[in-house]
C-alpha cells in the first residue's frame, strides 16, 4: 500500500518554504499551505510567532511544531480524502496527492476517474466510474483492475499528468499573471 511521507516528501519538493508573492491566487504560504485557504491552520500562530524574531523566514526550516503541523493538514485535507493508504501504487499515489494538493481533491479525484475510464478498454475490464470527483468503492476497485491488468498504473499517471497540464495551459491562456508559475506548474505534471 502507499505511503504518505514518500508522497509527502515529493509534494514538499514543489512547495517549497515560506512566501508572500502578489501574484499567488493564495497569498502567503508556508509549504504550500495558503493562509487565504487555510485561514485556520493550527501553523500560522507559529509562523507568526517566528516572523517577530530573527532569521525569518530560515527559522520555519528546522522548527519541529511547524512541519508536524504541516504534515497532520495534508494527510487530513488530502490523502485520507482519497484513501492514499489503500492505492496499490505509489507512484499513482504520489501523483494523485501532488495533483490534489495543486488543484484540489475533486478535481484530482475527477482527473483519475476520467483517466481510468479511457483506459477500461470500453468497460471490458470494469464499468465506466462515475466522474463525480468523490473517491469511493469503485474508484478504488477500478485502480486495483488497472493495476492488475497492466501490473502498475503508469498510464492512469501519464493520463494525470495530461489533464494537469491541459489544465495550467487554460489559466495561463486565461490569466497572463499566471504565466510566471509555468515552469514549475509543468514541471510537476
Amino acid at each position: 500500500m502507499a505511503d504518505l511521507a514518500a508522497a509527502l516528501a515529493r509534494v514538499l519538493e514543489h512547495e517549497g518554504g515560506y512566501a508572500d508573492d502578489p501574484d499567488d491566487r493564495g497569498g502567503e504560504t508556508y509549504r504550500g499551505i495558503a493562509r487565504r485557504f487555510h485561514p485556520d491552520w493550527s501553523g500560522w500562530s507559529r509562523v507568526d510567532a517566528l516572523k517577530r524574531g530573527a532569521g525569518f523566514p530560515r527559522s520555519l526550516a528546522g522548527d519541529r511544531r511547524v512541519e508536524e503541523a504541516v504534515a497532520a493538514l495534508y494527510r487530513d485535507l488530502y490523502w485520507d480524502r482519497f484513501h492514499g493508504d489503500s492505492l496499490p501504487d505509489q507512484p499513482l499515489a504520489e501523483e494523485l496527492f501532488d495533483t490534489a494538493v495543486n488543484l484540489g481533491v475533486r478535481r484530482a479525484v475527477r482527473f483519475l476517474q476520467d483517466s481510468l475510464n479511457l483506459l477500461n478498454r470500453s468497460q471490458r475490464n470494469y464499468a465506466d466510474l462515475v466522474v463525480d470527483g468523490w473517491f469511493g468503492d469503485a474508484t478504488l476497485d477500478a485502480v486495483r483492475a488497472v493495476v492488475a491488468v497492466d501490473g502498475d498504473a503508469r498510464f492512469v499517471v501519464r493520463l494525470i499528468n495530461a489533464m494537469q497540464a491541459a489544465h495550467y495551459i487554460d489559466v495561463m491562456r486565461h490569466d497572463s499573471t499566471q504565466e510566471k508559475y509555468a515552469r514549475g506548474w509543468l514541471t510537476r505534471a
